[in-house]
């Protein structure tokens, strides 16, 4: 809203300093600011209505150390999260690009669904919540509808450079030539990138083109089924690493900023040309929802960090995950989320190796085996001894390093 006023009062007043809302750079670490200061601010007056309204959280006895301390803890921290992300993103953002509409239906979509999870848990004395198949159906709904809006709106394209030979053609023309000669105008297309590998592009078309070229036609099918199960696995490892205070959140903003450098490189055609990347048109805008966001992240954390004044509850690890997987699917880079979101990923396969082995060991020797201690994993160093502060900036080191990994990623190949 500030950005259409700015932009109005610079064309038909020129007030001095009313351009500089034309800048990509200016509106985004305006929105990290407005999103730690809502988040800090206004963060206690939350959690203190959290209190009133008698949102503890009800601690399962897990045997882990420290644990009894954190009952009545309040829960549903994520509106924090949620209002202090949406408020920046609707004063600063271009609200018609289709991108940032997509990033505000996910997150209040997946913000309900993690409402009524924490709502069912707290006010229904539900243990389990919402039900796992109807946070399933929840992903699916949210996966369809963001893989057919990628895939048909007009507004989602991508440019790709021109070949070797017509790039030298240009040079030899023109002295100094424009970046934007060297690449080929819009186009609809389902192309992502692979990370580490040298033609770094991948079609999702070609999963079903090999059988026969008619097949195209169907390529949205594979794409929106790839999103759904991209949305789901990071929104459930989101929800997982969600275990002890400060993991998720401190994490998440790594992972979100790294992917909010991608969005801005992907969308300036100048660094597009000069990395050799994919440049997409009109993606450079999420760049002000990024850092809305992991300015959101980080003032939460100054009440999430140990010992936790409030949890974030699905209501914000269930929100976390879905927008973190809706941003690397749109700046093209869900290849990179097993190395990107390497802690989620952790997470989720100490889960399912957990369970499965258990269940595999019950059946063959009469007693299931564990594999760790406890999981998620990062219980399983609780149980070992560690402390939950050294294990959670522990996993922030590793965050860290995967982060830069991934960005290295834009040579590398």
């Amino acid at each position: 809203m500030l950005y259409y006023l700015f932009e109005y009062l610079e064309q038909q007043f020129q007030i001095p300093g009313a351009s500089l809302f034309g800048f990509i750079t200016f509106r985004a670490a305006l929105a990290m600011i407005l999103s730690l200061l809502i988040s800090t601010i206004y963060g206690k007056r939350i959690i203190r209505f959290l209190q009133k309204k008698q949102m503890g959280e009800t601690i399962r006895d897990l045997g882990l150390e420290g644990q009894s301390e954190k009952a009545g803890t309040p829960t549903m921290g994520g509106i924090i999260i949620i209002l202090a992300t949406l408020i920046p993103v609707l004063l600063l953002a271009k609200l018609e690009n289709i991108y940032i509409i997509l990033l505000i239906i996910t997150t209040v979509w997946m913000g309900v669904i993690g409402f009524i999870d924490d709502y069912l848990k707290k006010f229904k004395q539900d243990k389990e919540g919402l039900k796992g198949r109807f946070k399933v159906l929840g992903q699916i709904g949210l996966g369809v509808i963001v893989g057919a809006t990628l895939y048909f709106h007009n507004d989602v394209t991508i440019k790709e450079k021109v070949s070797v030979e017509q790039q030298q053609e240009i040079v030899a023309q023109e002295a100094n030539v424009s970046p934007a000669k060297l690449f080929n105008n819009e186009e609809k297309s389902t192309k992502t990138t692979i990370p580490f590998v040298k033609g770094n592009e991948f079609d999702y078309a070609d999963l079903i083109t090999w059988i026969s070229p008619g097949l195209e036609k169907y390529a949205w099918v594979v794409f929106i089924l790839a999103t759904i199960f991209i949305i789901t696995a990071v929104s459930n490892g989101a929800n997982l690493t969600d275990g002890i205070d400060g993991l998720a959140a401190g994490t998440s903003a790594i992972i979100v900023l790294t992917l909010g450098i991608f969005a801005f490189v992907s969308g300036h055609i100048v660094f597009s040309e000069y990395l050799n990347i994919m440049y997409i048109p009109r993606i450079e805008e999420i760049t002000i929802y990024i850092t809305a966001f992991v300015g959101a992240l980080i003032g939460f954390l100054w009440y999430n960090t140990y010992p936790a004044q409030v949890f974030m509850g699905d209501t914000g690890s269930l929100t976390i995950g879905g927008i973190i997987a809706v941003i690397a699917i749109a700046v093209r880079k869900e290849w990179l989320i097993p190395v990107l979101c390497g802690i989620f990923l952790a997470e989720n396969l100490s889960v399912v190796m957990q369970v499965s082995w258990f269940k595999y060991t019950k059946k063959k020797y009469g007693q299931g085996r564990r594999i760790f201690k406890m999981s998620p994993l990062h219980h399983h160093y609780q149980k070992s001894g560690y402390h939950e502060s050294k294990i959670v900036t522990r996993f922030w080191i590793v965050g860290i390093l995967l982060a830069i990994l991934s960005i290295v990623t834009l040579k590398i190949r």
